[in-house]
């Protein structure tokens, strides 16, 4: 969209894209603890917005949807990151998880059973798959997120670069992509079905428990648990 000057009409690439902002605000706000205001999100989303008009070029062979959608989501979870949005004792028991995980697989020689998780964290199956639901919002992963520690640079640096210009960057996010699509297939099968749904298909998790036939709250539970499960692979990356 241009003005009658040549130059690209920012207003109405906003009107245009503020369901984007408002999609993936919704999308990101499931898997957030309910301190987290919807508002908020959408409020940072429309900077990222901003951002994205301002330093897009089509001449780096990407849609502007797609450019957009990153700078998108790398500002809410900036936001997120600076508002300490999970707490020590959920940051704590994501790591807890994690750990148990990577220990079984490197003894087992396979993805481990829940009642192994469980066992493995001293704690019976009840208490664990509450504990799961106690971390949702570790459910918040994106690439980054399973190789990064806490000091690396923020999403939106690592992300919003030419990657054009910078054929190491390019060669690096196919080599994790790769290792995260063999992470993914390596999952049970059902945690697959949930993975493959949700951000493949961009199902909620209301949709998903129908479509499986099980309760809201025991996708969110399987979700988490496959969220660990990637992340011990994806560490060693």
């Amino acid at each position: 969209m241009y003005t009658a000057t040549g130059h690209l009409d920012r207003e109405a690439m906003l009107k245009q894209y503020v369901p984007l902002v408002r999609r993936l605000a919704h999308h990101m706000i499931a898997k957030l603890p309910p301190n987290i205001e919807l508002d908020d999100l959408i409020q940072v989303g429309m900077i990222g917005l901003s951002e994205a008009l301002t330093r897009y070029q089509s001449s780096q062979g990407v849609q502007f949807e797609t450019f957009a959608t990153q700078r998108i989501r790398g500002a809410m979870l900036d936001e997120l990151r600076e508002g300490d949005w999970m707490s020590r004792g959920s940051r704590k028991s994501q790591k807890e998880i994690e750990q148990a995980v990577h220990r079984l697989e490197q003894r087992l020689g396979r993805s481990p059973i829940e009642s192994e998780i469980a066992a493995e964290l001293d704690m019976n199956l009840n208490d664990y798959q509450a504990l799961l639901g106690k971390v949702r919002g570790t459910q918040l992963v994106y690439l980054e997120d399973m190789v990064g520690h806490d000091d690396d640079e923020s999403f939106l640096d690592h992300h919003a670069v030419d990657v054009a210009a910078d054929p190491f960057a390019l060669l690096r996010d196919q080599r994790l992509r790769q290792s995260l699509v063999s992470a993914i297939e390596s999952l049970p099968e059902r945690e697959q079905y949930i993975m493959s749904m949700y951000y493949e298909h961009d199902m909620n998790l209301k949709e998903i428990a129908a479509v499986l036939n099980i309760t809201e709250s025991r996708v969110s539970q399987l979700h988490s648990q496959s969220i660990a499960r990637l992340r011990a692979k994806m560490r060693s990356h």
